[in-house]
C-alpha cells in the first residue's frame, strides 16, 4: 500500500511539474527506470521512499510561462544510465569522518579501471593461481575455492576456466568476497558462460569480513540477525537465459550491497551483510549438499586466492591478524592458500622515486608477513606450512600492454598518462598527494625517462603459500 501511495504522488508530481518520470528517476535516484520498476512491483527501502518524498516537498515550483517547472536545490543533474547498469545513489560521507578521509585512492574506479585495461596483471596472477591447480586434492562432494577479494572477477573467471579444464566433472563451490557494488556487477555479467560450460557450479557472493566470509556468519549477533541471504537458481540451459536472471540482481544488489567509510579505520565497511547464492535448478539434486544454508557453512577450502588482499602500507599486524589469518584457519586438509601483493624494485617504483625520490610503498615483503602470520596463529600454526620460496620462484613480472613503436624517441601523451596511472596505481599513492604534483610536466618527464631507459614499463608481484597438512 505504501508503494501504491507513493507511486500516486510521483504519478502527480510530475504531472503537475511536467517533468518526466524517467527523468525523475535520475535526479532522485539516479535511475531512469525508478518509476517503471516501482509499477511493476519493485521494493524500496524506507532510506529510498524518504529519500523520494524530500524531493518532492523540498524543490521549488515556480510559474512559466503558464506552466509548472521544478527547481532543484542543489541538485545535479545524474548522468545517463547505462542499460543493466546497477543504480546506485551517490555516496555520502560517513557520520564524524572528515571529508578529506572519506576518499580511498585505491578504489577510484577510473584509474582502476585504466589500471586492469592497459596492464597484463590480472592474467599473469590468473596464471600463477592455475598453477596451484596441479598441488589441490579436492574430496567430495565439490572441489572448494575462495577468492579473497573478487575484483572485477576476472581473475576468477580465468581461474574458473582453468578448474574446468583440469576438474572437468567434478562439482564446484566457490566464495567470492567483494564489498564493492561495481565490482560485483562486473564479476557476475562474466558468470554466464561459466554457467554454460561448468553446470555444476555454486557460486556464492559476500560482502563479509574476511574474518567471517569463509563460513558466510557475522561475527556479532545484531550483524547476523540482519543478515541478507538471496539464492537465485537460474532456469534454463542457455548462456542468454542465466545472462537475463543475473541482470535482473540489479535492484537487490542496489538495496542490499552498500557499503561506507569506517570512522575508525578509513576503510570501507557494509552498511548490511549480504549472501547471494547461484546455481542451476536442474543441477539442484546433485548440488543439495554443496549449497550453502544461512546460519553458518563449511569452509575447508582446497584453493584460497588472496591476490593484493590488503593495502601495501596497512601495519603488518593488521594485514595478519585481519586477513592472511582467517583465510589460514579456512583452508580444509591439503588446502593452499596462494598470496599475492605487489613486490616493487621495479620500472615502476623508479617513476614514483623520479618525483618522489625517498617513496618506498613496498613495506612488508612476503617474509614478514608470514612470520606475522604465524605468531598470530600460534600453536594452531603446527598444522600449516608457510612457503615463502626463492625469488625465482616467488617473483613474476607483468607489462603494460605497449607497441614497439610506441617506446619511441616521440612518446605520446596517452602511452605517458596509462605508464603514470599503472604506477601510482600499483603504489597506492593518494590523491592529496598526486594534487601536488601534477601542476607542471615534472612527473610526465619521470615517466617518460623510465620508459626510455626500459624500453617498456612492467611491474613485480610477490607470492607465497600457506597450505594444511593433508592428514
Amino acid at each position: 500500500m505504501e508503494a501504491e501511495s507513493l507511486l500516486r504522488e510521483i504519478t502527480e508530481y510530475c504531472r503537475n511539474t511536467g517533468v518526466a518520470e524517467s527523468t525523475f528517476g535520475r535526479l532522485v535516484v539516479n535511475d531512469g527506470k525508478f518509476v517503471n520498476r516501482l509499477r511493476d512491483g519493485g521494493r524500496i527501502t524506507t532510506a529510498t521512499l524518504e529519500r523520494v518524498r524530500s524531493f518532492m516537498s523540498s524543490n521549488m515550483r515556480a510559474h512559466r510561462d503558464g506552466k509548472m517547472v521544478t527547481v532543484a536545490r542543489q541538485t545535479p543533474a545524474a548522468p545517463p544510465v547505462a542499460l543493466g547498469a546497477i543504480p546506485t545513489a551517490p555516496a555520502a560521507p560517513a557520520p564524524g569522518v572528515p571529508k578529506d578521509k572519506n576518499f580511498r585512492f585505491f578504489d577510484n574506479r577510473q584509474k582502476y579501471l585504466l589500471f586492469v585495461n592497459t596492464c597484463s596483471e590480472k592474467g599473469v596472477v590468473a596464471q600463477r593461481v592455475a598453477m596451484e591447480l596441479t598441488n589441490i586434492h579436492p574430496r567430495p562432494p565439490a572441489v572448494r575455492v575462495f577468492d579473497a577479494g573478487v575484483g572485477d572477477g576476472t581473475v576468477l573467471t580465468r581461474v574458473m576456466r582453468a578448474m574446468h579444464n583440469r576438474f572437468p566433472t567434478m562439482p564446484f563451490y566457490i566464495v567470492g568476497k567483494e564489498i564493492s557494488l561495481e565490482d560485483v556487477r562486473l564479476a557476475l555479467e562474466k558468470m554466464p558462460d561459466r554457467y554454460f560450460e561448468h553446470p555444476a557450479t555454486v557460486l556464492v557472493m559476500t560482502n563479509l569480513y574476511y574474518r567471517e566470509a569463509p563460513w558466510l556468519v557475522p561475527s556479532s549477533v545484531a550483524a547476523a540477525t540482519g543478515l541478507v541471504w538471496h539464492e537465485l537458481a537460474l532456469t534454463g540451459t542457455t548462456s542468454h537465459e542465466f545472462e537475463e536472471q543475473i541482470t535482473g540482481l540489479a535492484p537487490f544488489l542496489a538495496e542490499h550491497w552498500r557499503a561506507h567509510v569506517s570512522p575508525n579505520t578509513g576503510n570501507p565497511v557494509y552498511e548490511r551483510p549480504a549472501v547471494l547464492v547461484i546455481y542451476r535448478e536442474d543441477h539442484r539434486f546433485l548440488l543439495d549438499p554443496i549449497i550453502p544454508r544461512r546460519g553458518g557453512a563449511a569452509a575447508d577450502y582446497d584453493l584460497v586466492m588472496a591476490s593484493q588482499p590488503y593495502r601495501l602500507r596497512a601495519p603488518l599486524e593488521f594485514k595478519a591478524e585481519r586477513v592472511i589469518a582467517p583465510l589460514a584457519r579456512s583452508l580444509g586438509p591439503g588446502g593452499r592458500l596462494l598470496g599475492i601483493h605487489s613486490h616493487g624494485n621495479d620500472p615502476g617504483l623508479e617513476i614514483l622515486q623520479g618525483v618522489w625520490p625517498t617513496e618506498q610503498p613496498f613495506q612488508h615483503d612476503r617474509h614478514n608477513i608470514l612470520k606475522a602470520v604465524k605468531d598470530t596463529l600460534g600453536s594452531t600454526a603446527r598444522n600449516l606450512n608457510f612457503n615463502a620460496y626463492s625469488d625465482a620462484r616467488s617473483l613474476f613480472r607483468y607489462d603494460m600492454h605497449t607497441l614497439p613503436s610506441e617506446i619511441s624517441e616521440s612518446i605520446g601523451t596517452s602511452t605517458l598518462f596509462a605508464a603514470w596511472n599503472a604506477a601510482v596505481y600499483v603504489g597506492q599513492i593518494e590523491d592529496a598527494r598526486l594534487e601536488g604534483v601534477l601542476t607542471d610536466r615534472q612527473y610526465l618527464n619521470a615517466t617518460r625517462d623510465v620508459l626510455h631507459r626500459h624500453g617498456g614499463l612492467w611491474f613485480w608481484d610477490e607470492s607465497y603459500v600457506i597450505s594444511r597438512r593433508r592428514d
